[in-house]
Order: structure tokens, then C-alpha cells, then sequence
């Protein structure tokens, strides 16, 4: 699944494409996604994109009076092509420019979606919950101590929470456990200010670090011309069960929390 830092990538890679572009046309060859892809969806031909922005794993484009909420879902993907180029079999959304260019949205699972907003987009019922992001100044260990207080549930699940912060995938919560020396299967209240400190810390730099590295290559993730990210290489502890820790050599642990695999080192995270 594309996580924050895939979608960021995307983000930064269709921005000098389409702000300021005016839109000509917009094709839906199947609505059927998550959600079906909003009749207003059409009511933004003639207009303008104005601004690109992201709030967890959603791109916000601001158009007119409204936003495009587009998320990538779990296989899907943005690509700026020509207007002519050929539609490949799971291309469900087309948004041509008078740039000669389309935006367009790829989506083999359809489980993403392509949503239209009137109003104040942090209003929307997909928005309105979450909490902050993890690259701004508010979230920090303080913040995370605060909130964990009372909150009986492993760690792991309690930062990859989106009303706890936004946009921490199942890789990341992984990497960064690992590099605040963290059991992910330890509670949230058992954890003190001081290790989340060093957790809020590790948050940052392991999503900064992938955002400047293209994203982590995923099955199914390519970058706005088609190109896998670049971040799987230099991961930690994600994907390596029976392999050695790079810190002390012991064989890394893979264990299954809440339907998804977690991994970690039994000797380094405590």
C-alpha cells in the first residue's frame, strides 16, 4: 500500500505539471471504486488547479470553490502522460489539461478513491479526525506521552492510529521502533516521555529520509513517470524475518499484529 511517503513523492512529481493548468476535460471509465468517484467530479472542466497539498495519505487539489480528495487506495497510482496515450486496462479517471497532458489515475484494486469537496475540505468526513502530521512541529514526544496515557494497545498499533498521527504505514512504524529501540508489542501507557521522544524523533527522520529517497518500493507503487521508489534498499528490520540485525546479529522476528506482519529485533527492542 502507498504510505505517506509514496504519496508525497506523487505529490511533489504531478505538482509543476498541473498548478496553474486549466482543465478541458474529465473522463471516468469506471466510478466503481471505494467509493464511487463523485458526480461533481465532472463540474470541475473549465476550471483551474490552484494548490496541491497532502493531509495523511490523501492529495488535496484545490480547484475553484472545491478540492479533488484523491487517495491511492492500496495498488494505486497518479501519472502525468499525453492526451493521447493509450489507456492501460485499470486507468479509471482521466483529467486532461490544455497542457496537452493528462492527469490520470490508476487503480488495478480499486480501492482508492476520486472525490469532489465543496467548501472547506478540512471539513470532510474523511479528514475531520485525523491527527496531526508527523512532519509538523506539533507532533513531537511530548505529544505522543499525552495521548498514551490510559492506552492499553501495543505501540505499533497505536502510532500506525491516524487520530493518534497521520501517515504511519506499517513500514515505517516498523523502522522506527526499531531505531528507538522499541518492542512494538509493548503498551502504549508502559512507554516513558523520554522514549518518546526518541520515537517522535526516529517518526520523522525515517519518513523524511524515504520522502528524499522516491518512497519505498512496493509491488505495486511507481512514481509519477512510472518509476519504483528507491528506499527499500536501505531498509532496517521491515521485510527481513530470519535475517541478521544489522545492530547485534540476532535473527529478526516476524510476528502478525492486527492482520499485518510486524517485524523487529528481540534483543534490541525492549
Amino acid at each position: 500500500m502507498p504510505e505517506l511517503p509514496e504519496v508525497e513523492t506523487t505529490l511533489r512529481g504531478i505538482k509543476p505539471h498541473i498548478i496553474g493548468r486549466k482543465i478541458s476535460e474529465i473522463s471516468v471509465r469506471n466510478k466503481n471504486l471505494r467509493w464511487p468517484v463523485s458526480k461533481r467530479v465532472y463540474s470541475i472542466a473549465g476550471s483551474k488547479f490552484n494548490h496541491i497539498k497532502r493531509r495523511g495519505k490523501y492529495i488535496l487539489i484545490d480547484v475553484n470553490d472545491g478540492t479533488l480528495l484523491i487517495h491511492l487506495g492500496m495498488s494505486g497510482s497518479l501519472r502525468i502522460v499525453e492526451c493521447d496515450q493509450e489507456f492501460r486496462k485499470h486507468d479509471h479517471v482521466d483529467i486532461k489539461m490544455d497542457s496537452g497532458k493528462s492527469l490520470r489515475y490508476h487503480d488495478p484494486r480499486r480501492f482508492g478513491c476520486v472525490l469532489f469537496h465543496l467548501g472547506n475540505i478540512n471539513n470532510h468526513k474523511l479528514l475531520k479526525h485525523l491527527g496531526p502530521e508527523p512532519l509538523d512541529e506539533e507532533f513531537c514526544g511530548e505529544f505522543l506521552y499525552s495521548k498514551s496515557r490510559g492506552r492499553n494497545v501495543p505501540i505499533k498499533q497505536f502510532i500506525m492510529n491516524a487520530q493518534t498521527v497521520v501517515g504511519v504505514g506499517n513500514i515505517y512504524a516498523c523502522e522506527a521502533l526499531f531505531f528507538s529501540g522499541i518492542n512494538p508489542k509493548r503498551l502504549a501507557s508502559k512507554i516513558s516521555r523520554e522514549r518518546y521522544n526518541k520515537l517522535a524523533e526516529n517518526i520523522k527522520m525515517v519518513l523524511q529520509s524515504s520522502i528524499e529517497m522516491g518512497g519505498t518500493t512496493l509491488r505495486d507503487f511507481v512514481n509519477e513517470v512510472g518509476e519504483p521508489g528507491y528506499f527499500k534498499q536501505s531498509l532496517m528490520i521491515y521485510g527481513r524475518e530470519d535475517e541478521q540485525c544489522n545492530k547485534c546479529s540476532k535473527a529478526i522476528t516476524r510476528i502478525i499484529q492486527t492482520g499485518r506482519s510486524t517485524f523487529y529485533c528481540s534483543s534490541c527492542q525492549r
